[in-house]
């Protein structure tokens, strides 16, 4: 039985609601996070702290991976890889960019499955876990949110790396102030009180989460929190001051740095646009 609280207003579940999404958004999403400089931060930074932290090999599986951006960038850096998403549009079209770059021998397995359910994967199956791109944020319901950081714990090895981002509430309060009006549509400030918004309005349902709420939910003892980022940090919101910036190299490289430098800070992870957490599964 769907839960009331999680459907939007035509009574369908949010799940499918994010699911028709997706659909509708395949190309969008796989170029989103190279479609300009300000996007490309996300994608560098993400790619920064993956390879800081992954093993130099092995099996990984990209948990609601969508299209397939990080599957190929880690099948080309000699990964083998699992994708799993719960859009079946997005697995069709990662087959085809996979294909399109000869990577079919790195690229096991595309599963069709949603991160609340890993049942298809047996208990310490994979050497890390990258859930990233903010599947996490899709799902409404706490108890199978919490689930599903426990499916994502539950199937990477001990020793290894697991690596989350959401998108954050204070960063959409900062998109909010682009679109001054929608501060007085009723769901800005169910979004502001709760962090949930059950999607109609420019973009999907969605759990917008707050650092400390973030951090606390991997606070187990099954894992050790590493490291938190601010995937844009103190660039959130401002894409078009980035895109210029980014004409000129001297200048966007120093602040490049001064991103590097900066984005785990706690008031840069809060404010951003995304917030990846990296925990390290505990051995026994």
């Amino acid at each position: 039985m769907t839960d009331n609280r999680y459907t939007g207003g035509n009574g369908i579940s949010t799940d499918e609601v994010v699911k028709e999404y997706y659909t509708s958004q395949v190309r969008q999403e796989w170029r989103r996070l190279v479609m300009d400089a300000y996007h490309r931060i996300e994608f560098v930074t993400t790619l920064h702290f993956l390879a800081k932290y992954l093993p130099p090999h092995g099996l990984i599986l990209d948990a609601g991976g969508g299209p397939g951006r990080y599957t190929v960038e880690l099948a080309k850096k000699g990964y083998d890889l699992v994708l799993l998403d719960a859009t079946q549009a997005n697995l069709d079209f990662a087959k085809r960019q996979v294909k399109r770059q000869r990577l079919q021998t790195r690229v096991k397995q595309f599963v069709s499955g949603s991160i609340v359910d890993l049942s298809p994967f047996p208990d310490a199956s994979f050497d890390a876990v990258v859930c990233t791109g903010g599947p996490l944020s899709h799902v409404l319901d706490p108890l199978q949110r919490n689930k599903a950081i426990s499916e994502l714990i539950r199937v990477v090895k001990p020793g290894g790396p697991l690596f989350v981002s959401v998108i954050s509430r204070f960063g959409v309060f900062l998109e909010f102030l682009n679109f001054p009006p929608e501060l007085e549509m009723p769901h800005f400030e169910q979004l502001r009180d709760t962090g949930d918004y059950l999607g109609g309005h420019g973009f999907t349902a969605a759990h917008f989460f707050l650092l400390d709420e973030f951090k606390q939910a991997f606070i187990r003892p099954e894992v050790k929190i590493l490291e938190m980022v601010g995937l844009e940090g103190i660039s959130t919101q401002h894409s078009k001051m980035i895109n210029r910036l980014a004409k000129h190299e001297k200048l966007f490289s120093i602040w490049m740095q001064t991103h590097f430098q900066t984005c785990t800070h706690p008031s840069a992870v809060g404010i951003s646009e995304h917030m990846l957490i990296i925990c390290r599964k505990n051995v026994a």
